[in-house]
């Protein structure tokens, strides 16, 4: 199922500048990604194209990791609001 959300780059550590940047996913739309995994997702990112993966937040949250690629493609930074859609990727064939 595909899921769209507005959030904030923030941060993976906020003691650790210049480190991984991530967009937490609302708790109501981890169900419908399937569930809090780990998982390849795709979509897009303020109408770029986007492929990350999700992580584990400690607490209970989970959220998708934005690389430096992306927020270029998406024209976003570091404490941006940005759209973000996405569903779980597709296998691909062996």
């Amino acid at each position: 199922m595909t899921v769209t959300f507005h959030g904030r780059i923030r941060q993976w550590r906020e003691d650790k500048p210049g480190g991984l940047a991530v967009l937490d996913i609302p708790d109501e739309l981890v169900g419908d990604l399937g569930g809090r995994r780990q998982m390849r997702v795709t979509g897009s990112l303020n109408g770029a194209d986007f492929t990350g993966s999700t992580m584990l937040v400690a607490g209970g949250g989970l959220c998708v990791g934005v690389s430096r690629a992306a927020l270029k493609a998406a024209d976003a930074a570091l404490g941006d609001h940005v759209e973000l859609v996405i569903a779980p990727a597709k296998p691909t064939p062996s």
